[in-house]
């Protein structure tokens, strides 16, 4: 069986810029264990997952996300 491709969210939506206070978007790629996902269970592009990656670091040095689990 072949598997579906998976497609970049951001790219679809035509998102140039990931910002870091939106905690709802960037809390759907951290888990539990409370580290980034990566891009290929994602199925964001390198591109975007630099972006996002970066975003989760600002918003967690802001304290709007946590560093470790709760």
């Amino acid at each position: 069986m072949r598997q579906q491709r998976r497609y970049c969210k951001f790219c679809s939506d035509k998102v140039d810029y990931i910002d870091f206070k939106d905690v709802k978007i960037l809390s759907s790629f951290v888990p539990e264990g409370s580290k980034i996902t990566p891009s290929r269970i994602s199925g964001v592009c390198s591109t975007h997952q630099r972006k996002l990656s970066r975003a989760i670091k600002r918003a967690r040095q802001v304290a709007l996300l946590p560093y470790t689990p709760d």
